[in-house]
């Protein structure tokens, strides 16, 4: 049986993971892999990692989280709709540190010719282009004596203009691309941290999480991949965190690493009060339906369900028949007693596509809840799936 461990907060959790990095009273770890729902505190997680460290000392955790997505936001220039850039934080220290001495009045990273260090990564996924200018003055204080200079990030694209391919300047690039170039220009610093360059030479730990937001699945395949690559390359000894809800960006981590004694991988979960548990997943990689299937069941057992859990239930169906090759989700059901398809079929289209939402979720009525438990358990016990003890409410501690 995996070993399931308790903890009563977020802190605690953090403290663990240290513990594993570290080899503090156990085998130490390189790499801590794990996956959690949303809405489970993964991100608030990795700030706990993070002022632990600091804690204890001096900060030592460069980090990838939502927070590092709101170092960049757009300046669209509304008036003019012309001069487009992505402004970036320059009072942020993870542009390197603001207190190191500077050069000519210059911060590291405007010296560490970071564009052509993000330019190849960026490349592997998309066809536009930037430049960084660590000198823009808005195009409303272009006439003022002493304007303001901000960081900003301008792209374009090579594109057919009246036939003829030209170069089109300061683009407004997709909210998916936005998100790919941030997550290049961190794997850029993530290398220069590797390299020991100044102003990350303090980097002992990474800790990303979830970095997979508005990508299609072949760009989180090649992204993971990408990721594995710059974990693995030779001379790293920096310790690495990550986090997912995404059970194909988890899959491919995982693969990519194997089993290895010198990795950890886990389920984040969090029960009704605020506890915490992990549960070991070394010898398994996680699949997204098996985790729906074990929520489906503790929720059937409690009760409360509610028409949004069918379709979710649906789902699961949808992937095993696919799985399967059967020309529909109906012959996932065939003998198990209890349930006809006048009433299946009846519950099918009432659930799956009237006007339902979880955010204004409608319990079932006693019929339906019924039908609902009857088609769980009897696809449970036709296909035997083996559902993680840590979703189970008997949970066991480690000492047990």
């Amino acid at each position: 049986m995996s070993t399931i461990t308790n903890f009563s907060n977020l802190t605690e959790v953090a403290t663990e993971f240290r513990k594993d990095l570290t080899g503090n009273q156990r085998k130490e770890k390189d790499l801590i892999l794990f996956y959690a729902h949303n809405g489970t505190g993964k991100t608030r997680l990795s700030m706990e990692f993070k002022e632990v460290g600091k804690a204890n000392g001096s900060r030592d955790t460069l980090y990838f989280n939502a927070f590092t997505e709101d170092l960049f936001n757009w300046d669209n220039d509304l008036e003019n709709d012309t001069d487009r850039v992505l402004l970036l934080n320059k009072d942020s220290e993870f542009f390197g540190e603001k207190d190191t001495q500077q050069i000519n009045g210059k911060r590291q990273i405007e010296l560490l010719d970071i564009d052509n260090k993000i330019r190849p990564i960026l490349h592997n996924y998309v066809d536009f282009n930037f430049v960084t200018d660590f000198n823009y003055v808005k195009q409303s204080q272009a006439g003022d004596d002493n304007p303001e200079t901000y960081w900003a990030v301008r792209f374009s694209r090579e594109d057919l203009v009246d036939g003829v391919a030209q170069n089109v300047e300061n683009i407004k690039i997709s909210r998916g691309e936005e998100n790919l170039f941030i997550w290049c220009f961190f794997l850029a610093i993530y290398e220069l941290a590797i390299d020991g360059a100044e102003g990350y030479d303090w980097v002992k730990y990474v800790y990303i999480d979830d970095p997979i937001s508005s990508l299609d699945e072949n760009n989180c395949i090649a992204l993971a991949c990408g990721l594995a690559d710059i974990i693995r390359r030779e001379g790293n000894t920096i310790k690495t965190i990550i986090s997912t809800h995404h059970s194909l960006f988890y899959n491919v981590i995982y693969n990519e690493f194997g089993r290895n004694k010198r990795n950890r991988y886990c389920f984040l979960h969090n029960s009704k009060n605020e506890e915490y548990s992990l549960q070991n997943t070394d010898d398994t990689p996680f699949f997204h339906h098996v985790s729906v299937l074990s929520k489906l069941d503790q929720i059937k057992e409690s009760g409360e369900i509610y028409t949004y859990h069918f379709n979710a239930l649906r789902s699961v169906l949808e992937k095993t028949a696919s799985f399967f090759g059967y020309s529909n989700i109906k012959k996932c059901i065939e003998g198990i007693e209890g349930v006809d398809e006048v009433l299946f079929n009846r519950a099918l289209n009432l659930m799956s596509h009237g006007k339902y939402s979880i955010f204004d979720p409608i319990e079932m009525g006693s019929d339906n809840k019924d039908l609902f438990g009857k088609i769980l358990t009897g696809f449970l016990k036709k296909y035997q799936f083996h559902l993680p003890e840590i979703f189970n409410e008997a949970i066991q501690t480690e000492e047990e």
